[in-house]
């Protein structure tokens, strides 16, 4: 028999060596002072001071170290959830080396154990997120932290772990930022770097700016009264509250001096004097602009669109005054879009009734084609929601000045005590007609690879812009989803900071209803045909949509980590082929998880 030495391996936090090298002391103590050119002019400033430190943990007594395994106990490739007793550690060995980092993915929670390790990162099964397992880093999105990491040592006999417990309690990390070295010097009306719009889109693209180092005045603008939020959740979780599903507290723009003004209204853009015109009469002046001022609810053109009880879900206050005035009630939700169906599945068990009005016959027709919207259509019905198809509102009738009926052009007169309006949206983009801003025909702001628009200085990013997408030879795409705003942000930071940066990144979306969730990866829009592997009517399944001879995007239902997979698969940029997804041997897949047939495919 052989016997095999047994390796020791140790794990303990520490910082990858990006944030060290931001964390590096001159001889005074302070950090170190860099430039960053502003107009051509040499500013310096310094990154937030941090106290000099040996030692990664600076509390001996939150330190913990635990016995996990032996180093032959992985295979390269594999991944292990790892318990210290206080908190958990995920275990990875790829190319013959051990990382180790958190174990859930900082963005809800999901089990990265169960995601696809690929090329050096870690994708969360769930939404797609992408962490590099040697640093931690995010790489893709959706959310805004990293994943801590913890140091392994091999040596023989052993396998252990020493990390911080708070590390291991909280699962995240966020990067070393910079702040603002001398905001008292500015002029209220004049700042480096304005950002149009506090969604996904805009944080994410003011953190980036923080992380690189940049040190002078961000400004970010937005019309609504709440700092910025996780918008998806206003259809997905009704009645949170705004505090509930901020995307961070109100000390963090503080700590990092990231300036936001609520309830401010740019009319205007003067892109040869650099100034952006308020609402108000306010002006001022920027030296990088970003727009990412998303889109605006398309409204009902009938006869009492503008009664009471009559929404467009825009804010945490929408949804919440919806779900308290829709309890016990009748609801109308016209528009079968993401938006309609999350709120009717959110309603269902609330209300008295759900009725749902739609011009197509099919809900999710044109996204996930019709076998699979009939699918999900069966599940809303046996939950209690009605479906009224290929038909719309000619009239809302009101009694007392509240709503009280829905009248269709079919004929059909429905109670109604409140009536939701999904029935989608346009950008957001009036304000800039006359600016000089190129916007194509339907309202979008077009941007290149580097979310540079085509005036100098002026970028765009989230849902109101049109991009080249990679994934689909370049073509000019709106992609209207939460993950590709993180993206867009981060790239425009990127490039305000002439990182000469250009987007790579496959669409990944979600959608959740009766405690079930579809996921979708890549840009499906104008597939021919949809492969489907699995049961519809079990809801467990797999749907390949292709165009011509190649997959293009891929949809499932309660088959993690397929999509996860898939997207994996196109982001390293190989196309898969019809016929692969069409092969029985699929099954044996879904079984194994084993890529390597789907990855050898193609080109």
């Amino acid at each position: 028999f052989w016997v095999v030495p047994v390796v020791e391996v140790k794990i303990e936090v520490v910082i990858p060596e990006k944030e060290r090298s931001k964390e590096e002391m001159s001889p005074n103590g302070k950090a170190s002072p860099l430039i960053y050119k502003v107009n051509g002019t040499a500013r310096h400033y310094h990154l937030e001071e941090h106290p000099i430190a040996s030692n990664p943990y600076h509390n001996p007594k939150d330190v913990v170290e635990a016995s996990v395994c032996h180093v032959k106990d992985l295979e390269n490739g594999q991944m292990r959830e790892v318990d210290l007793g206080c908190g958990k550690a995920l275990l990875i060995k790829e190319s013959g080396e051990f990382h180790a980092v958190g174990h859930k993915c900082p963005h809800y929670g999901a089990p990265l154990v169960k995601g696809v390790l690929s090329k050096g990162r870690v994708r969360c099964p769930w939404h797609g997120a992408c962490f590099n397992i040697g640093t931690g880093d995010i790489e893709d999105f959706p959310g805004l932290d990293s994943l801590p990491r913890f140091q392994v040592k091999i040596e023989k006999e052993k396998v252990y772990i020493r990390a911080s417990k708070q590390a291991l309690q909280t699962q995240r990390r966020t990067k070393v930022m910079a702040k603002c070295i001398s905001l008292s010097n500015y002029n209220l009306s004049s700042t480096n770097v304005l950002i149009i719009g506090a969604g996904a889109a805009g944080l994410v693209c003011a953190e980036t700016l923080r992380q690189e180092g940049f040190s002078d005045r961000i400004v970010m603008c937005t019309l609504d009264r709440h700092l910025p939020y996780d918008r998806p959740k206003l259809s997905k979780s009704m009645d949170s509250h705004p505090e509930q599903i901020a995307l961070r507290p109100k000390e963090f723009f503080c700590t990092y001096d990231i300036e936001v003004l609520t309830e401010m209204q740019v009319a205007a853009v003067d892109v040869k004097s650099k100034i952006a015109v308020f609402k108000d009469g306010f002006k001022m002046e920027y030296n990088k602009l970003l727009i990412a001022t998303g889109n605006t609810p398309k409204t009902l053109s009938c006869k009492g669109k503008e009664m009471e009880n009559v929404f467009n879900i825009r804010t945490p206050e929408d949804a919440n005054r919806v779900v308290k005035l829709a309890t016990s009630k009748n609801v109308v939700i016209v528009g079968a879009s993401f938006l309609g169906m999350e709120v009717a599945a959110y309603l269902a068990e609330r209300a008295h009734s759900v009725s749902l009005v739609e011009l197509e016959h099919v809900p999710f027709k044109k996204f996930f084609g019709e076998r699979v919207g009939r699918a999900v259509m069966k599940m809303f019905e046996s939950n209690r929601v009605k479906f009224y198809m290929q038909t719309e509102v000619s009239e809302l009738r009101e009694q007392d000045g509240k709503l009280k009926e829905v009248v269709l052009k079919s004929g059909k007169v429905l109670r109604a005590d409140v009536c939701v309006v999904g029935v989608g949206a346009v950008p957001a983009t009036g304000f800039l007609k006359q600016s000089g801003i190129n916007i194509d025909s339907k309202g979008f702001i077009v941007v290149n690879k580097m979310m540079q628009t085509n005036i100098p200085g002026v970028f765009a990013a989230g849902d109101a812009v049109t991009f080249p997408l990679a994934l689909r030879n370049n073509k000019k795409v709106n992609v209207p989803h939460w993950q590709m705003a993180h993206m867009h942000g981060r790239i425009a930071a990127l490039n305000m900071l002439a990182h000469g940066t250009e987007i790579s990144t496959v669409p990944y979306l979600w959608t959740a209803m009766f405690g079930k969730s579809i996921r979708y990866a890549g840009h499906g829009e104008g597939f021919d045909d949809v492969v489907i592997q699995g049961d519809l009517d079990e809801l467990k399944f797999v749907a390949f949509y292709t165009k011509s001879d190649e997959v293009v995007a891929v949809a499932s239902m309660n088959y993690d980590p397929i999509v996860s997979k898939v997207a994996e698969v196109l982001a390293a940029g190989r196309t898969i082929r019809k016929r692969d997804v069409e092969n029985p041997l699929i099954f044996l897949f879904f079984r194994t998880g084993d890529m390597s047939w789907l990855t050898g495919k193609g080109s």
